[in-house]
């Protein structure tokens, strides 16, 4: 611990394996926030209604509904602040409708053996009428004509999803949708896929019920270029487990439509992180030799 460092906050019993654990996590989201100039009472605000809100929900006696009483003792939390949080309306907004339509679209494209070329690829497809009808503007009009086709491939074009060739036609750029560029869609992904690996991890962690998998490979002591190396192949296999998962879980979502208790859903990813050591996001490696 560092000296002069207070061990008020930490709950007694706490281990430091796990106080650890939480400093290396945060390091990087504290990066983030202070590049986009988040500050540290803005967090601690978001944390106290965030904190009000698991205590509240996730907490809950047997047939009890909790009192603020109850969960201010839980969660530390002063009960006039607990009432005001539980009083006020969240704000919080689900899926942007570029992106539930997106990868809807996206999942058809690259699954679909209609829109696959020879080699099992998304096939280039022209913008407009095509003589086969194999055109953006029918796959797009194949999950909703609720919306042009020209906008759908504008909002692509932004995202960097895809691209329109020489030949004028419409090119897929990505195995799995998300966006190179748009910071609000891409916060979304942030949002969503680092949550529920952390709680896939917690999970495990806490050792209730079935682990889920949640493994890594890590390797250090590599020159830049055999961290590019490893960063295409990962990758590469990466894409083709994305793409297999993708293939099965739309047929399983096929299959269980209508079926009683169909209320499960799943994510699966992947990452790669690549930064020299004496930059390390986590402050450190352990495993260094």
């Amino acid at each position: 611990m560092a000296e002069g460092e207070s061990q008020a906050g930490r709950a007694t019993g706490t281990s430091e394996a796990l106080w650890t654990a939480l400093r290396r996590l945060l390091r990087p989201l504290v990066r983030l926030l202070l590049g986009l100039q988040v500050t540290y009472p803005q967090l601690a605000g978001l944390l106290k209604e965030i904190f009000v809100e698991v205590g509240e929900r996730d907490f809950r006696l047997p047939g009890k509904s909790p009192t603020d009483s109850r969960i201010s003792l839980l969660t530390g939390i002063h009960r006039k602040d607990v009432k005001r949080l539980r009083q006020a309306t969240p704000v919080e907004t689900g899926v942007p409708a570029a992106l539930s339509l997106g990868e809807q679209i996206h999942s058809r494209w690259i699954r679909e053996p209609a829109w696959l070329d020879d080699e099992g690829h998304p096939r280039p497809l022209a913008r407009q009428a095509s003589p086969d009808g194999l055109s953006f503007e029918a796959l797009v009009e194949s999950v909703s004509r609720d919306i042009r086709p020209r906008s759908v491939l504008d909002e692509w074009l932004r995202l960097g999803v895809a691209h329109v060739d020489d030949d004028g036609n419409v090119v897929l750029d990505a195995s799995a949708f998300v966006p190179s560029k748009g910071f609000d869609e891409k916060a979304f992904y942030l949002g969503r896929n680092v949550a529920d690996h952390i709680a896939a991890a917690a999970h495990n962690l806490a050792g209730e019920g079935e682990s889920f998998v949640e493994r890594s490979v890590h390797y250090n002591r590599l020159s830049e270029a055999s961290g590019r190396e490893l960063q295409q192949l990962s990758e590469e296999k990466g894409m083709e487990a994305l793409e297999a998962i993708n293939r099965r879980a739309a047929q399983l979502q096929a299959q269980d439509r209508g079926a009683p208790e169909n209320d499960q859903r799943i994510n699966f990813g992947i990452y790669v992180f690549q930064q020299p050591e004496n930059a390390d996001a986590d402050g450190g490696d352990p495993d260094a030799d």
